[in-house]
């Protein structure tokens, strides 16, 4: 028997929290929603942690459902404190505005803003929340929440004791005036977001209970760490970025590619579009040799075409395959190169220095010796620009600079230098 909507989303792990799940079962079961996901614009591009919900927009629009992003013009302005240890930096109107801009943009990727009958709305809450006053804020919104209520928010306990501002404090009512604004000018019944928005979210909920009498409908995705319980999205303290001038089609690829094999099938189900039938047919050949690394490479190939396109995975898979097999490393970006090899022991090369391998390999204490650098050419254990080299007598010249910049060499199968001009 074929999985319902809403079902096929338990079963991929995608439903954390939800105000009423039978009944939002129901309603996604009988005709077209419109759902919502807010995006605050913190920065000029998206990242893997928004990808669950950016992908979750796809999801509902492939399901005949109408997506509706929101960008938080406004919102972002303010500063969301749920699971923050400190206050937000403030930007200026400009910069959240460019921001804002820049996150439309990346969202059209994903979802389909015309050309189909369900097609994707997208609003920004500076619209509305932008001049309005704050006099009739407060009488109109504010009065329906309480101290008591605001306070038992999990996202504002946790910061009682370092100290939250009444800005951020109040956060949870704009975003609740977004939900009802929605509601009430669009007929979104639906709202969708992180599982740390939770008391956001239902703060929506709350206030088109009080306002229209009537019933929102809200669940949460569930916050995705890997298997060693760290959050997903951050490589080495730096986010994965979603915009390819920011973090390459190479370096997306790479992300997926090493993931830990636990990992591998829990993300398929979260991030992919393959079906749970074909997950469930790769999760058992992965199983049988976890050594081949299948699940990483289909995982990063799947991840790396729905982000960045088929000819983007080309190129990520190109250049994986000529520094990780050998080639001509000539061939690839000088970007990628000087990305890729960035934290390997670098030389720089004086201009009166003499260039004969054999030299340079000691001068840049590749080879620990003459006889040991000779030993290293004659037995091909050296290679400039992934071409191998075993004349003593050669001597690097112009064509063996990369951009005019720099040149690689490697030692061995694994050793790599960068000699620097």
């Amino acid at each position: 028997m074929s999985l319902t909507f809403f079902e096929e989303l338990k079963e991929r792990g995608l439903i954390f929290q939800s105000t009423d799940e039978k009944e939002i079962e129901k309603k996604l079961n009988e005709g077209s929603s419109k759902i919502y996901i807010g995006f605050d614009p913190t920065a000029d591009s998206l990242h893997l942690g928004h990808l669950v919900p950016v992908l979750m927009l796809k999801r509902f629009q492939e399901a005949g459902h109408t997506p509706v992003a929101l960008v938080g013009g406004a919102t972002g302005m303010i500063g969301d404190p749920s699971f923050k240890d400190s206050e937000r930096q403030l930007n200026t109107v400009e910069v959240v505005q460019n921001w804002s801009e820049a996150i439309k943009g990346q969202l059209s990727q994903f979802v389909d803003f015309e050309g189909v009958e369900n097609a994707a709305i997208i609003v920004n809450n500076y619209d509305w929340l932008g001049n309005i006053s704050l006099i009739d804020f407060l009488r109109d919104v504010g009065k329906h929440f309480t101290i008591n209520y605001m306070m038992s928010k999990e996202s504002v306990k946790r910061r009682i004791e370092t100290g939250i501002s009444y800005t951020e404090f109040a956060y949870q009512i704009l975003q609740g005036y977004d939900f009802y604004k929605l509601f009430n000018d669009y007929g979104v019944e639906f709202q969708a977001g992180g599982s740390d928005q939770w008391g956001n979210i239902t703060a929506g909920t709350e206030l088109i209970r009080r306002m229209t009498g009537k019933t929102g409908y809200a669940f949460t995705l569930p916050l995705i760490t890997n298997s060693d319980g760290k959050k997903f999205g951050k490589s080495e303290g730096n986010a994965v970025w979603l915009d390819p001038d920011k973090t390459s089609p190479y370096e997306f690829y790479q992300f997926w590619l090493n993931v830990a094999d636990d990992d591998v099938i829990p993300f398929m189900k979260y991030f992919t579009f393959l079906s749970l039938d074909r997950i469930a047919e790769i999760e058992g050949e992965f199983n049988e040799d976890r050594g081949s690394r299948l699940g990483q490479k289909i995982l990063a190939e799947e991840m790396t075409k729905i982000v960045h396109g088929e000819k983007a995975l080309e190129d990520a898979k190109h250049i994986s395959e000529v520094l990780f097999k050998g080639g001509n490393l000539k061939s690839l970006p000088a970007s990628v190169l000087e990305k890729h090899f960035e934290n390997v022991p670098s030389y720089t090369a004086q201009t009166d220095e003499n260039f004969n391998i054999v030299e340079l390999l000691v001068a840049s204490q590749i080879s620990p010796s003459k006889r040991q650098a000779r030993e290293d050419v004659t037995n091909g254990a050296i290679y400039i620009n992934g071409e191998r080299v075993q004349d003593l007598s050669y001597t690097l010249g112009e064509t063996d600079k990369i951009d005019e910049k720099f040149t690689i060499i490697r030692r061995g199968k694994k050793k790599n230098f960068i000699i620097r001009y």
